[in-house]
């Protein structure tokens, strides 16, 4: 296991994951829910800006790794997942949108391993359609997460709740593409 600057970043976002999910579990008598709302999100952001971080550095510092590699998408689908259940306890987000996020994120990482093993881990790699719904569902959990004004006139939940229902349209546009590129494995029709 290689320890870098992009590697430890991302250490740092799956210990962020029960400190930002922990804070609702504190007694209001410690922290009010405003006060939980805001740290929450703060450890989101922070946990959201280090699984950009990470890759930008790697990239740049030419510090890439196969454990990175591997490690990277792991957080992500940690911190989604553990986000999406923490705001279904709070009844701010619907449990069938977070199941289907989920769902997807567990079916297109199993895609991913089965591909890599086939040798055609290139066939589903990120596409543009998988950044947006990425950009989507982080910007949908902040909102859900912060839950409090923030601009006069618009409910910080309901833009949560909306994004939440476009995060959870291009997770299936996303999952259709993939799931279309890899086809042509998927069905045994490779190479015919």
């Amino acid at each position: 296991m290689t320890l870098n600057l992009p590697t430890l970043l991302t250490w740092l976002r799956i210990i962020l994951i029960p400190l930002f999910m922990g804070i609702y579990y504190l007694p209001l008598t410690m922290l009010s829910m405003p006060d939980k709302n805001l740290l929450a999100t703060g450890f989101f952001v922070l946990a959201a800006v280090t699984d950009w971080l990470d890759g930008y550095l790697a990239r740049a510092l030419n510090q890439t790794s196969a454990f990175g590699a591997f490690l990277d998408p792991v957080a992500d689908k940690l911190m989604v997942a553990a986000a999406l259940v923490m705001l279904v306890q709070l009844d701010r987000a619907d449990p069938a949108l977070a199941a289907i996020i989920i769902g997807r994120e567990i079916t297109i990482s199993a895609l991913r391993e089965w591909m890599a093993e086939l040798g055609a881990r290139k066939s589903v790699a990120v596409s543009y359609v998988g950044k947006l719904k990425t950009a989507a569902q982080m910007a949908a959990i902040t909102a859900l997460l912060y839950d409090l004004p923030l601009i006069p006139g618009l409910a910080t939940r309901l833009a949560g709740e909306w994004l939440l229902v476009i995060a959870v349209v291009l997770t299936l546009w996303s999952m259709v593409y993939y799931l279309r590129q890899a086809w042509p494995l998927l069905s045994g029709r490779a190479g015919r």
